[in-house]
Formats: C-alpha cells, sequence, structure tokens
C-alpha cells in the first residue's frame, strides 16, 4: 500500500453540530483528490484534520506512516512547515515582501539562511511562468501571478502534501484553469500528492478522483480503487 496521507474514521464536532461523522479517506503518492461539497458539508474541516491544523475528536491522521493527530502543537506546526504545503484563496502572501522572499519563508522558518532560502526560492520562477517579477511585491502582481506565487511557496519545502483550499476561489475562469494546470503539474512533477478542496466541478475534473462530501460523511471516493 502506498498511500502518503489516510485519514481514519475521522469524527469531528462544534458544540451539537457533527461537521465530521466517522470519515475515512486515503491518498496515494503524486495523487491529486478534489473534495468536493456544499458549503458546510465538512469539506474545510476534513483539510484542516489532514493538514493537522486541528485536531479530530475521534479517528486517527497518519502521514507516511506516522501518526500525527497525537502530536503536540509544536510538532503539528513544524510538519505544517517542513512536509506540507499550502495554497488559499486569496494567496495570503505578505504584502511587504518581494515575491522571491515570500517563496523562501517556509525555508526560513525552518532555519534556512535568508542568501540560500532566496536562491532556492527563485529556481521555482522560471518553471512557474514568473520570471522577471522576483522583486515585485505582492500588491505589483495580477491575481494569477499572486497564486503562482503561492503554488511556488507551497511546493519549495519539497512537501509530501499540498492542500488548496479554493486555490482559483478569486479568479476568473481563464486564469482559474491556468492556475489549476500549473498546481497539478507542478506538484505531481515534485512527486508531491495534491488535496484541492472546491465546490468549482470545473476545478475537479484537474484531479485524479474526486471525494464527495454531504453533512460530514462521505458519499464517494474516500479511497483509491
Amino acid at each position: 500500500m502506498n498511500d502518503v496521507l489516510a485519514g481514519l474514521a475521522l469524527t469531528k464536532r462544534f458544540g451539537q453540530t457533527v461537521a465530521l461523522g466517522g470519515v475515512d479517506i486515503a491518498v496515494r503518492a503524486a495523487e491529486a483528490v478534489a473534495i468536493m461539497g456544499p458549503s458546510g458539508s465538512g469539506k474545510s474541516t476534513l483539510l484542516h484534520c489532514l493538514a493537522g491544523i486541528m485536531k479530530p475528536d475521534d479517528g486517527e491522521v497518519h502521514l507516511l506512516g506516522q501518526r500525527i493527530d497525537a502530536m503536540g502543537e509544536r510538532e503539528r506546526s513544524a510538519l505544517r512547515r517542513t512536509r506540507f504545503g499550502f495554497v488559499f484563496q486569496f494567496g495570503q502572501l505578505l504584502p511587504e515582501l518581494p515575491a522571491e522572499e515570500n517563496v523562501a519563508l517556509p525555508l526560513m522558518l525552518g532555519g534556512v539562511a535568508r542568501a540560500q532560502a532566496v536562491r532556492q526560492a527563485r529556481e521555482w520562477f522560471g518553471p512557474l511562468g514568473l520570471q522577471g517579477m522576483e522583486t515585485r511585491r505582492p500588491g505589483e502582481l495580477s491575481g494569477g501571478q499572486a497564486q503562482r506565487v503561492a503554488i511556488a511557496r507551497a511546493l519549495v519545502t519539497k512537501p509530501a502534501v499540498v492542500f488548496a483550499d479554493e486555490p482559483t476561489g478569486a479568479l476568473d475562469q481563464s486564469t482559474g484553469h491556468d492556475t489549476m494546470r500549473l498546481l497539478v503539474e507542478a506538484t505531481r512533477a515534485n512527486g508531491a500528492s495534491l488535496i484541492v478542496v472546491t465546490h468549482d466541478p470545473n476545478v475537479a475534473a484537474w484531479c485524479d478522483r474526486t471525494v464527495e462530501v454531504r453533512d460530514g460523511k462521505l458519499l464517494a471516493g474516500g479511497v483509491p480503487a
């Protein structure tokens, strides 16, 4: 079995609301999986549990055979910096930093010297079509360019899994199409698995498999065929 990330019987409650009700999900190496469902279905809660952002009330999360939900916050925080990458709907780049330093940030937070981190960050600008934009600040980038910088930041630590939460939600259709193509191609080329939360079937179509979430339950697709 070559599952990189697995959630077993994941349950999460917020007061009387059951956000996840015993969900099983597994993701294989370099596989792209879309998590779809209406607002409030539990898809973002599932992502947050798989990524170690929140702990499930019950169940287990395993990354490369290591149980991560039982870790303390400091260990999970280190894991998110090194083994996971994140792309959010609005990029969440730091406006005061040039693009190359935004990309280098996870490396610097992990203890890599600034000059070396920036050198490694610059290597991503060519493959993602960002040549010449290394010193631009986020306010000087288009929405699509900013998301490509966010993709570079997500991949710069060579993570095992990249999580993307509505990565095209703030983009027009054409730019969103290009962004998803780059995201899927870049993660696969680097051997990373990709988990995309989306409500858009056009975004989900870029992935190898779609997981349907409704009322905290998986309707289909949780485990690879």
